[in-house]
């Protein structure tokens, strides 16, 4: 299948020609010179020179695909898979048998594992345990003193992430760690990504021995983590029991490495992005007053003063709309990439074999086209009325086809009931030092946000 069948209107024998060049390359590092330097400015202007632009990346050329039509036939054609600079980065992380990187009928058996713990009707019986982490995350504003928002905000992710998932005693240091090693390891992963300079990440200069520190602390914590389980005996009906148990494909256990790559792949892609949406939830809080009182009498008049529950999370619509408009404007995954698996046509050019895609949720997701007052944030424009006419690949966060993220709903209820939980026990004023503008790495996220929180 190629990009005809999703738009029938382009011809078999049309004679495709080349995307047009972006301008401003820099004589060896191409383009990538303007993602170190402007990466959001730089995607969002792409759109004004086509459909499918040609970047330099290096020596090689890239293409990037501006419209929410053409990203969504990227993400569901089998004439292209996850490949890339990006994912050739992660694996360095997350490894080559984890479910975020594998490919073929690899990653289809590791989603078979790992999806059970995503049912629909499993995710309430995480609910207590989402519950108490929400609440102790809103506890721990209690000193009055500013806050550093990301280390927070990765500690509610892991902790929930952990205790529902792995069913670890995953304690404050090991959170600690993990978030340490992560913001160094994810900044780390970006330049090699938009400069591959190959080689010279292999010199004995301070930062890069400071990331390779991070990256061997990760898998470290991750080793800890498996062999505590083996050590106990125990088996709860968990994922990293059916990882230890699972078979591959000749009915033999799978082996130490790919549940390792697993473990990686389960704690730390939900537990960086979702912290990043918790921060810029965050920062919706500080920024928009108006927004914050809303959820809060929203909650109230849901739950009549009692403390949020799981249960609640169905009835704070207004609440849930406040997530998605933030994962519309500042989207923790705002960029990916793809490689065609053969020569192919999308948007009317051709797509030689073997070519890296890169299509931006970041940009295309605050595209006046498709959005009234884009950069606007304005939680009422996913109510049914007003985003029914929507393009429908305009606001894919968790992306769709065979990579979509199974745990779209179990992200969902926990931001959802986080937000709830601390924005009808706060306000949240920015405070001297801090500063919200994105920062940019692997994942989108407030640069440096220190909040104070007063009682409501």
């Amino acid at each position: 299948m190629t990009v005809e069948s999703v738009r029938p209107g382009v011809p078999q024998t049309l004679e495709l020609s080349t995307p047009p060049l972006a301008g401003g390359g820099v004589p060896g590092l191409g383009h990538g010179w303007k993602l170190v330097r402007d990466p959001l400015g730089f995607l969002a202007q792409l759109r004004d020179h086509g459909d499918v632009v040609r970047l330099k990346m290096g020596p090689k050329t890239v293409y990037a695909v501006t419209t929410p039509d053409l990203s969504g036939a990227v993400a569901l054609s089998p004439d292209f898979e996850i490949g890339g600079p990006l994912w050739e980065s992660l694996e360095g992380l997350l490894g080559k048998k984890g479910v975020a990187t594998a490919t073929g009928p690899l990653h289809r058996r590791q989603r078979r594992t790992i999806q059970p713990a995503f049912r629909l009707d499993i995710i309430p019986e995480y609910g207590p345990i989402m519950e108490e982490e929400a609440r102790a995350f809103a506890a721990r504003w209690e000193s009055g003193g500013a806050v550093d928002c990301t280390s927070e905000s990765f500690r509610v992710a892991v902790r929930i992430a952990a205790r529902c998932l792995l069913r670890g005693q995953f304690m404050d240091e090991r959170a600690e760690r993990l978030s340490t090693a992560l913001a160094t390891v994810f900044r780390g992963m970006y330049r090699r990504m938009v400069i591959p300079a190959g080689p010279l990440y292999r010199l004995p200069l301070p930062a890069i021995r400071k990331f390779d520190r991070a990256l061997a602390d990760l898998h470290a914590l991750v080793d800890e983590i498996i062999d505590e389980r083996r050590t106990s005996g125990q088996k709860p009906d968990d994922l990293l029991t059916a990882l230890l148990e699972a078979k591959d494909d000749n009915g033999d256990p799978i082996d130490e490495q790919e549940i390792h790559d697993q473990v990686v792949a389960i704690l730390t892609p939900g537990s960086e992005t979702i912290a990043s949406t918790v921060m810029w939830l965050l920062q919706v809080l500080a920024a928009y007053p108006d927004q914050a009182r809303r959820i809060s009498e929203e909650v109230e008049s849901v739950t009549g003063g009692r403390p949020v529950a799981f249960g609640d999370v169905r009835k704070l619509s207004h609440t849930n709309n406040v997530v998605v408009e933030a994962l519309r404007l500042r989207p923790a995954v705002w960029i990916l990439t793809r490689r065609a698996v053969t020569e192919t046509e999308l948007g009317g050019y051709r797509i030689p074999a073997g070519a890296d895609i890169v299509y931006s949720p970041y940009a295309i997701q605050r595209d006046p086209r498709s959005y009234e007052r884009h950069l606007d944030f304005d939680p009422d424009r996913w109510l049914p009325e007003r985003s029914k006419d929507l393009p429908k690949y305009a606001m894919r966060p968790f992306s769709v086809g065979n990579r979509k993220c199974p745990s779209d709903h179990f992200s969902m209820a926990q931001l959802t009931l986080v937000t709830a939980t601390i924005a009808s026990r706060w306000r949240f004023e920015q405070v001297s030092g801090s500063n919200d503008a994105p920062h940019v790495g692997i994942t989108l996220r407030p640069h440096r946000l220190r909040l104070k929180a007063v009682p409501r």
